[in-house]
């Protein structure tokens, strides 16, 4: 079984529904409330996991009843939570997330998520040098997000950087990442100056640009490439941020397993399809046996 150790955020989400957003100073009665776990990161190690991934979790949380409800979770999906860390002096991370007629408005608090430092990512050292790949994404500070880059790249340990949410990294960094997974809107930020045709061939094999029903886009060294993605409609419009984690945890493991570029990403695209079928970011995501299910379930990728 390949390791997977996903550095990332963990946090707990507050979704409220109700039929209009209060004014200023006006109190309203909504119509439901519900808690879910997420965070990026630990939404693709979830992912991972769920699929067959030996996957260790490495981040902070507080030391607040919320921070051991985070580290339960990730320990009843299987994931090995000895480098996630309770800090004391700030809350769990947090998303009050509000819907009202299908549009959601969302306040994130990172809270212990960004008391990881570059000092604690020296401490995974040897965490990454045994791992077969590393997944990171941008619910971190910057400065963390680039040493976790540049230690893997040191160190020849493949790295799936999904820079979500969107905001600059420098060329030098993007260059290290093996793997690159943007969507639309986050691939115009970081190349402003390409079109997506020209960013895919600057970055061959390693730029994965995901665009929802439009499929994912790449170049394989010699043609751009387009591998569609399953047609499915979600159970909730307003609830399909998990597919985009889903993808990334899945394509970690495809890629752990030796399957190969576009192999990967078609089992990512399955695994994100079915992900929005159920409520909640991690609620959604298969298991290897549900992947197994589909119709669509590819026996050559062999995956156990």
């Amino acid at each position: 079984m390949s390791k997977i150790t996903v550095i990332g955020s963990i946090s707990t989400d507050f979704v409220v529904t109700a039929n209009k957003r209060p004014e200023v100073g006006e109190t309203i009665t909504g119509n439901d409330f519900s808690t879910t776990f997420g965070g990026k990161g630990a939404n693709q190690a979830v992912a991972s996991a769920r699929l067959g991934g030996d996957v260790y979790m490495a981040g902070t949380v507080g030391t607040d009843l919320f921070g051991k409800e985070l580290i339960q979770n990730l320990t009843e999906n299987s994931i090995h939570v000895d480098f996630v860390e309770p800090v004391t002096q700030v809350p769990s991370g947090s998303a009050h997330i509000t819907i009202v007629d299908g549009d959601n408005c969302i306040v994130y608090v990172p809270g212990a998520n960004n008391v990881i430092d570059t000092n604690r990512i020296e401490k995974l050292n040897e965490l990454i040098q045994t791992s077969d790949i590393v997944v990171v994404q941008n619910e971190l500070p910057q400065e963390v997000v680039e040493q976790i880059i540049e230690d893997c790249f040191a160190q020849n340990v493949k790295v799936i950087y999904n820079p979500a949410p969107a905001r600059f990294v420098s060329q030098s960094i993007l260059e290290k990442a093996t793997y690159l997974t943007p969507n639309e809107s986050e691939f115009k930020l970081l190349f402003p100056d390409m079109t997506l045709s020209e960013g895919l061939a600057h970055y061959p094999n390693q730029l994965i640009v995901t665009m929802g029903s439009k499929g994912v886009y790449y170049h394989d060294g010699i043609s751009e490439k387009q591998v569609s993605s399953y047609s499915v409609a979600p159970i909730d419009t307003t609830d399909t941020t998990g597919a985009g984690d889903t993808f990334n945890g899945a394509f970690a493991v495809a890629l752990t397993a030796g399957l190969d570029m576009d192999s990967s990403i078609r089992f990512g695209n399955l695994a994100a399809s079915l992900s929005i079928q159920k409520f909640g970011a991690q609620g959604g995501m298969p298991t290897l046996a549900e992947m197994k299910e589909s119709e669509n379930y590819e026996k050559e990728w062999n995956i156990k």
